[in-house]
């Protein structure tokens, strides 16, 4: 693959890295921050908060479930391609009418959360945990689609490692300074914050382009809605599964969800580890969320130069060996104790390796889609790569922490990865081509 792609030749470095000043690459980069603030305020920051709220660590695995919208999206993710909002649609099209809405909608969910309280009301806590991640998972649904359209294909590289950059600086703010005013003025505050910085992602809606030809709305009458059943829903799937061939498409499904497998059992389990090894929330904001968000860029930038000087699957191949790598550090940890010093190197190790294959990963995910199917496609891809992980790996990861103790923990950890790098391995062999080809693009576009 990397053959082929020199023989193709390659731009000059400077009119590569140009890319990034174009202005739809850098509303991706505000939409990215939107994508990423929600999802960590359900995950690592909320297990912190748990954790000093005395709950337990297998509680606290069990917390997993919330992220059931994010793997069931492609379930509604039809109606958010095609349905038109009142008002909303007419005014700023279909894309930006329902990351609008969903946007709103998330600034009440996150304030209320906030609110609650797990120490004496969990199930409160866990309601409002689970609206949060309904509408980010909505919000991610029609993002995705947007940032595929609004793209040209040589782009959509860039738009991978920029969407990334935007979600790791939501990130920083939803864990590192979340955890900070929390530390000084209480979780209801950190909450409250973050609900406000969504306010990023709103004004972000109104300044950027409708992408071209986002006008389809569900048709009237019986025969045109059974036609949307058939173009919005069904064929989305069977096109996936027509371009590859049954046992490609499925090899690549099951990659995408083995993929993640060792970074994923940390989800929950990374802050209560933290935390029993002795550092406090304003270190781990600073360690595991500022610091940790410069090395993720730096990973972040070293994968797309990889995907570029490599291919998509064999970056793949090293981000994944990276990422299992990187988890006996933990263990190392574990041993060492509350070392600042190597709470740094870890966390150096951890994020670089992490930025690395999610760079690499999100712009393999955006080349399997077809531009036709790109709200539903997507969504699926994201859900299969967040089924095993997040209802299986992550609900258990607290039960195998208490059995086995911290150290086994990470050991095993590492493990977990040599599924999904087989199966690249053998997509690899396969000679795989995973750009789309020019014409799944419209003319217009």
């Amino acid at each position: 693959m990397a053959t082929a792609q020199a023989a193709e030749g390659r731009p000059p470095w400077r009119e590569a890295l140009a890319v990034y000043a174009d202005r739809r690459v850098v509303s991706i980069l505000f939409l990215g921050f939107s994508s990423g603030l929600p999802i960590m305020l359900v995950a690592s920051t909320l297990s912190a908060w748990l954790r000093e709220a005395e709950v337990s660590r297998s509680t606290i695995g069990l917390f997993a479930y919330v992220f059931l919208p994010y793997t069931l999206k492609f379930v509604w993710a039809p109606l958010m391609d095609r349905l038109p909002l009142p008002l909303l649609t007419p005014w700023l099209g279909r894309r930006r009418g329902w990351i609008l809405l969903t946007q709103i909608c998330l600034i009440g969910a996150i304030f209320a959360l906030g609110q609650s309280d797990p120490a004496i009301d969990l199930y409160r806590t866990a309601f409002f945990a689970v609206l949060v991640a309904f509408f980010s998972a909505s919000q991610d649904v029609v993002i995705d689609a947007y940032r595929v359209e609004i793209l040209p294909e040589e782009q959509l590289g860039a738009g991978a490692a920029i969407v990334v950059l935007g979600y790791r600086i939501a990130m920083w703010m939803a864990t590192a300074v979340a955890l900070v005013i929390a530390d000084q003025a209480g979780w209801s505050a950190a909450y409250a914050t973050m609900a406000f910085l969504m306010i990023v992602g709103i004004v972000t809606v109104f300044i950027v382009p409708e992408p071209a030809g986002s006008t389809t709305a569900i048709p009237g009458g019986r025969h045109g809605f059974r036609a949307w059943v058939l173009s919005a829903v069904i064929e989305p799937f069977t096109d996936f599964f027509s371009r590859h061939g049954l046992k490609i498409a499925i090899a690549i499904l099951a990659m995408i969800s083995f993929y993640k497998a060792c970074d994923v059992l940390l989800t929950l389990m990374a802050n209560p580890f933290y935390i029993d090894v002795g550092f406090s929330k304003t270190q781990i904001g600073v360690v595991s969320g500022t610091f940790g968000l410069f090395a993720t860029i730096g990973g972040g930038l070293m994968g797309g130069a990889m995907v570029y000087r490599l291919g998509l699957l064999p970056a793949l191949f090293v981000g994944g060996l990276l990422q299992a790598a990187s988890n006996l550090m933990f263990t190392a940890l574990a041993s060492i104790g509350p070392s600042l010093p190597f709470f740094y190197l870890t966390i150096t190790i951890e994020n670089v390796s992490g930025g690395l294959g999610t760079a690499a990963f999100v712009a393999y995910l955006s080349s399997l889609c077809n531009i036709h199917y790109t709200a539903v496609q997507y969504a699926l891809l994201t859900s299969f790569m967040q089924m095993l992980g997040k209802y299986f790996i992550v609900p258990s990861s607290g039960f195998y922490a208490d059995a086995v103790g911290w150290h086994w923990f990470f050991i095993t950890s590492a493990f977990f990865a040599v599924p999904g790098l087989l199966l690249i391995a053998w997509l690899h062999r396969q000679g795989l081509r995973t750009a789309r080809t020019s014409e799944l693009r419209p003319q217009s576009a």
